[in-house]
């Protein structure tokens, strides 16, 4: 029996986690994924699941559409 072994590598994304009502939601920009947890630390969990998952079926076509290389994260002044 043959065994096929996989090599993979790590890419680091960003997370944006925020409250939502009684939890949290967790999102990657690069990707457009997004999780949620009753706390921050299992938010961030799910999240590197689901961005796991992800990868493993999307297609390279789907991944070229849908990857953002460049993510900026900024705050602004408004007047309100």
């Amino acid at each position: 029996m043959c065994k096929i072994s996989t090599i993979k590598t790590t890419r680091e994304l960003t997370a944006i986690i925020e409250r939502e009502g009684n939890g949290y939601v967790s999102l990657c920009p690069e990707l457009d994924v997004a999780s949620q947890g009753y706390t921050v630390e299992l938010a961030r969990a799910n999240l590197i699941e689901a961005l796991e998952l992800f990868f493993e079926t999307a297609s390279p076509a789907e991944l070229g559409e849908r990857m953002h290389d460049e993510v900026l994260i900024t705050r602004v002044k408004v007047a309100v």
